[in-house]
């Protein structure tokens, strides 16, 4: 279940990047870029490699720039996925980073966004942190969602999964996952944008237009859902530059979360 597109095209993580700073936000370093005296915030939460990869970092002072405070916290606590680390592959490294956790770390952040005065938070979720994100929206902690290519995968799907589970096994597991993704996302009740790829294998274009016909069953909750063509998991950040059109899809997906954030978050 936890394929290779989930880790394509990593990126080279840098702490300097950014025209932001580094802080201690909530309990967590957070990588925090903002216009001036922004009372609308943006949590911004990352794929697998973490808070240090440029694009993420870039996109952050993107966002900003359009008058948000965004935050982009270190939930993996300094020990994003490495492909360097032989002794632990994706299914062993996510065993220590449950998407559980990162929900109950989101809170306190949340908390000290507005002690800084913010009146109103949005949140965006990448792969990982896409789950977070839809509970964070299940609970009304934010007043809008944004997920991008989530990644299905928790913890409880892959405790005792390895190279020897059979394919009907895993076929169960992600109808399994089906059910809950689709049981969340009902459970949603903020604005929420889902912007996903064409060619994933961990968010495919089916799951994703469930999800739009649960959504639709909710008037009562603006949400809006986007496959982006010619396109694979990850590309939001980390699209190849080489590629002209991954990056215009890329920036076409940044422009409409910041167009939901600038609806919704006020």
């Amino acid at each position: 279940m936890s394929g290779p597109q989930c880790c394509s095209n990593p990126p080279t993580l840098d702490p300097s990047a950014g025209s932001g700073h580094v802080e201690q936000l909530g309990g967590l370093t957070t990588y925090v870029s903002s216009s001036s005296d922004s009372k609308l915030a943006i949590i911004l939460l990352s794929d697998i490699f973490g808070y240090e990869a440029p694009k993420l970092r870039r996109l952050a002072d993107k966002v900003a720039a359009a008058g948000f405070y965004v935050v982009v916290p270190d939930f993996l606590h300094g020990n994003p996925f490495s492909f360097e680390n032989a002794d632990r592959p994706l299914p062993v490294w996510i065993k220590d980073h449950g998407t559980d956790k990162g929900f109950e770390e989101a809170k306190p952040v949340i908390e000290a966004v507005k002690s800084k005065g913010v009146s109103a938070v949005g949140a965006a979720g990448f792969c990982w942190g896409a789950k977070v994100v839809v509970q964070l929206a299940k609970y009304e902690l934010i007043q809008a969602a944004v997920i991008l290519h989530p990644y299905i995968v928790t913890l409880d799907d892959i405790k005792g999964m390895d190279s020897n589970v059979n394919q009907i096994s895993k076929c169960v597991i992600y109808i399994l996952m089906v059910i809950v993704w689709n049981s969340l996302i009902s459970a949603v009740k903020v604005p929420i944008a889902v912007l996903g790829a064409e060619i994933d294998e961990l968010a495919p274009p089916e799951l994703l237009k469930q999800f739009e016909q649960v959504l639709s069953t909710k008037p009562e909750v603006d949400s809006y859902v986007k496959i982006f063509p010619k396109v694979i998991h990850g590309w939001t950040t980390r699209y190849d530059d080489e590629d002209d059109g991954a990056v215009k899809s890329a920036e076409e997906a940044h422009q409409d979360l910041l167009q939901w954030f600038v609806k919704y978050v006020k």
